[in-house]
């Protein structure tokens, strides 16, 4: 199955932007972000649909919070076609069952025309099922499991997290440009590890690099004796993207053993990390990144998150801001609020969004196109001005992959 060609290049978005940094109507007139009430047209309702408790909510909330930026902020530009956005909320708390239930009394009773923010990938597998029946745009954010997106797949979009196969293919770049030869790394006992791991075997393991993969179970808390069994490597780069919420306790312990190589993270929340860890993640925490931190417009925009949210904008609420902005401009631009036209101009456009380290566009299926994950690792800095006040820490930008091949369900 091929890539849908894209006919479209958006320019909507930077237009936005440019009039939403100065909360200022495009015609000029000042506008709060409370002026949502001025607008005199229908609202249009949008969802979020996420993680606000549990296990997930470190990715969730900033990821509702970047759709509550992006709603405040084009309701602050006019609206879309003078219509306000509406943004409705509703936590999953990581449950299937319940997700499912959400997301068909969103599409039932406040008739939503798009809903993002899925993290948990048991989630996402259940609700692209309703999308799909209800014809629906539904964004992912995490959710990384290739099972979600099928080759019939046409309602369900990935934004920042590309299939799990699709993520050795920049960690094999960075460990071929880096000619590094001794590789570890520590899986969960899980849908999203498993696939990890023969992704990294396929990439990784097909090359001359020595590759030692262990696997731990999912609630595994004390790795110790995985780490154990690397130190005969001597790894110079210890993997933990398979194990999410293992990759904290895997750099504190890797580090208490004396274990020298960096850790590679699942797209953590840097905040998080930098809250576990401490110091110990310094020139030593690798991740994966959706967003490029040295971009202008990804630094006024979380300079502006901050002082909204009093927090740093992670790469989910990145993705979720992007989200809104995309059904936005497919409304105002195709014409029409309808979900099957909004999935329509989803599909023939490329999306310019800010604070993205590539252009978004989806393939027949809703994989991203065209991802180009960045490598950043934490050092000890000052922040940019607003971006982080009072941190002394930030990203750095250490490689930026190529385009990715997408993962295509229909090939066996």
């Amino acid at each position: 199955m091929g890539i849908r060609a894209r006919t479209r290049t958006s320019t909507w978005t930077g237009t936005l932007l440019a009039c939403v940094l100065v909360l200022a109507a495009c015609d000029g007139e000042p506008r709060t972000t409370d002026d949502a009430s001025a607008l005199d047209g229908e609202p249009i309702p949008i969802a979020f649909l996420g993680e606000l408790t549990g296990n997930f909510a470190v990715w969730g909330i900033p990821a509702r919070n970047g759709m509550r930026l992006a709603v405040a902020d084009i309701n602050a530009a006019g609206g879309v076609d003078g219509r306000p956005l509406e943004l409705f909320e509703r936590d999953t708390q990581g449950a299937p069952e319940e997700a499912v239930t959400l997301l068909r009394g969103l599409i039932d009773r406040q008739e939503i025309v798009a809903a993002g923010g899925i993290i948990s990938s048991d989630v996402g597998l259940s609700v692209t099922r309703v999308a799909e029946e209800d014809r629906v745009p539904l964004f992912l954010v995490k959710a990384g499991s290739e099972r979600i997106l099928t080759p019939d797949t046409r309602y369900v979009f990935r934004t920042c997290l590309p299939a799990a196969p699709m993520n050795m293919q920049p960690l094999a770049e960075y460990i071929a440009a880096e000619g590094l030869t001794r590789v570890g790394a520590i899986v969960a006992d899980y849908a999203w590890g498993r696939s990890i791991e023969a992704a990294m075997q396929e990439t990784i393991g097909a090359s001359d690099v020595e590759l030692q993969i262990e696997v731990a179970p999912v609630p595994e808390t004390d790795f110790t004796s995985y780490l154990r069994r690397l130190t005969d490597l001597d790894p110079q780069l210890v993997i933990a993207t398979g194990h999410p919420p293992g990759s904290g306790p895997i750099a504190r312990q890797a580090a208490e053993l004396g274990l020298q190589g960096a850790i590679v993270g699942p797209y953590a929340a840097s905040g998080s990390v930098m809250e576990g860890l401490g110091d110990l993640a310094y020139d030593r925490y690798l991740d994966l990144a959706c967003a490029d931190v040295d971009r202008d417009d990804y630094r006024e925009l979380a300079a502006r998150y901050h002082a909204e949210f009093g927090d740093y904008m992670e790469n989910d609420a990145v993705a979720g801001y992007g989200q809104v902005l995309m059904v936005a401009q497919a409304i105002e631009a195709g014409g029409s609020d309808a979900p099957a036209d909004i999935a329509a101009y989803l599909h023939e456009t490329t999306f310019e969004l800010p604070g993205y380290a590539f252009d978004v566009s989806f393939t027949a299926w809703g994989e991203l196109a065209s991802a180009r994950p960045l490598l950043t690792v934490l050092r000890e800095q000052d922040p940019p001005e607003g971006v982080n006040p009072g941190a002394e820490w930030y990203p750095e930008v250490v490689f930026r992959s190529g385009v990715l091949e997408p993962f295509d369900p229909a090939t066996p």
